[in-house]
């Protein structure tokens, strides 16, 4: 009687922790093939057909479909460069560069991945639209509140992160060996 209950403890004991693991792994939303590249993450292969199951079980969970590494590679953040998250009562710069691409989006996006409703009809920007200065750099001011220039406008509700989609670039095949450098940085502005 004392060896089945030892048997079943073990069991029910290896049974709860395999599924917290699991939970654990699908709750980063990213899987196991994650790039993070100062505030910005990337999972570069997970439109492979030999991404990680917990990679794809990950974005089946929250319906999104990757871009495949021939239409372009999607960067989030959900931190600033300091590593404190996205608050939408603050603003936060975002300053050039940008990795080469024929055309890139940046979004605010709710914590699961999808469109965040921003309180006007801007969802996000492009690079068809930023005012750049005469050395081609640009600086995009993400708040709350409308503000002159570049504006991104952020959610009303909390929980949020940025999307930056690059649609048609090189960066797709090196992704795993960018820099800090390569992207946006993401500096907070103000607080209300």
């Amino acid at each position: 009687m004392l060896n089945i209950l030892k048997s079943t403890t073990a069991a029910l004991l290896g049974a709860g922790l395999g599924l917290y693991a699991t939970w654990s792994a699908l709750e980063r939303d990213a899987g196991f093939e994650m790039v993070q590249i100062g505030p910005w993450r990337s999972t570069p292969k997970a439109a492979f057909a030999a991404a990680d199951p917990y990679t794809r079980a990950a974005l089946a969970r929250n319906a999104q479909v990757p871009l495949s590494p021939g239409e372009g590679l999607m960067f989030t953040a959900d931190i600033d460069e300091t590593g404190a998250p996205l608050l939408t009562r603050c603003d936060y710069i975002l300053t050039s560069p940008i990795p080469a691409a024929r055309f890139w989006t940046l979004t605010p996006m709710t914590s699961k991945g999808a469109l965040a409703p921003t309180g006007n009809d801007r969802t996000g920007l492009t690079s068809a639209e930023i005012v750049r200065d005469s050395m081609g750099r640009f600086e995009i001011m993400a708040s709350a509140q409308l503000r002159p220039g570049n504006w991104l406008a952020l959610p009303t509700e909390p929980g949020f992160m940025l999307a930056l989609r690059l649609y048609d670039t090189p960066a797709s095949s090196l992704a795993s060996s960018m820099s800090v450098g390569q992207l946006p940085r993401l500096r907070r502005g103000r607080c209300i």
